[in-house]
């Protein structure tokens, strides 16, 4: 359960972090954000990537070994890596559509799989 519930915040930890790293690009579309400067982009950015810890850091708590959870630190790394590719893959592909998915990308995400795969390995 401990498992479920660290890759369940991880993924929640991610989606905000995406947005907050990679949502203002789209800003300039919505109104009433063309204008803000850099400092402001930077203060909502902000405030986005502060739910991204109000999900990892219990993430990270819960799925810890020291603290009883499943992980091994690095294993908890790798977990947080690949979920946040596969993240902001999606959020790629939806919020940008002039970005594609090519077959290096596919090449790169099946070696982290492999990587995953390997970290795990008794």
């Amino acid at each position: 359960m401990k498992s479920i519930a660290t890759i369940g915040l991880l993924i929640l930890s991610n989606i905000f972090m995406t947005l907050a790293w990679y949502g203002h690009l789209k800003f300039s579309e919505l109104k009433g954000f063309q204008k803000l400067g850099l400092v402001a982009i930077i203060f909502i950015s902000w405030g986005i990537a502060l739910f991204e810890y109000f999900f990892q850091v219990p993430a990270n708590r819960i799925g810890f070994k020291e603290n009883g959870g499943p992980f091994s630190l690095v294993q908890l790394k790798v977990i947080q890596e690949v979920i946040t590719l596969v993240v902001f893959t999606i959020f790629t592909l939806i919020a940008f559509k002039n970005e594609t998915l090519k077959w290096n990308h596919i090449v790169g995400f099946i070696f982290l799989v492999l990587a995953v795969y390997f970290i795990f390995k008794k």
